[in-house]
């Protein structure tokens, strides 16, 4: 009933030198790709406590003149053993063609937000467009997100309005590079 199919002939690389040349116009992201994992703080006024975390992202890519974006977190205790799941969200990285970034991520908690920003050397700075929710979802009207790439060190400092308070920071990661 089904022929045969064969595996996808494009598969996301996330290791430079494997897998499609990156697309031209990725060259300001470039150093992005990769596996990342690390450890990170958060706090927000709505909370009880602030709390600790552990986080991997992933950046690849398949060609085309965008990055795909993956990332998982979950809560550890003052030892670093986990907790349970926390974050999740999943989406896309475009730049066009004056380095600006255009950013589309989903949330399993029923939030999609898009963001514009810039590449400025080793700096990256988004903030949201747009804040979509589905009817359940938690009130959020605006994040912005600053990266800072320093070798294969990413820093990730999240700042988010919600529930009501006004934009502050909410998250601080920082991960390393994993090697493939």
């Amino acid at each position: 009933m089904f022929d045969s199919v064969q595996e996808n002939p494009y598969p996301d690389s996330h290791v430079l030198g494997e897998g499609a040349p990156p697309h031209p116009q990725l060259t300001p992201v470039l150093a992005l790709l990769g596996r990342w994992h690390g450890r990170g703080e958060g706090h927000y006024p709505t909370l009880e406590q602030d709390f600790r975390y552990e986080q991997e992202v992933t950046f690849s890519h398949d060609g085309r003149p965008f990055l795909r974006y993956e990332a998982r977190a979950w809560l550890v205790d003052g030892d670093g053993a986990p907790v349970r799941p926390a974050g999740r969200e999943a989406g896309w990285w475009r730049v066009t063609p004056d380095a600006g970034l255009e950013v589309v991520l989903a949330h399993p908690t029923g939030i999609v937000e898009t963001y514009v920003g810039a590449v400025s050397g080793t700096e990256i700075e988004i903030e949201t467009k747009d804040v979509a929710l589905t009817p359940l979802a938690k009130e959020v009207t605006a994040t912005r997100r600053h990266y800072a790439l320093d070798g294969d060190l990413l820093t990730v400092v999240h700042d988010m309005a919600a529930v009501g308070q006004p934009l502050q920071h909410h998250l601080t990661t920082r991960l390393r590079r994993r090697s493939s």
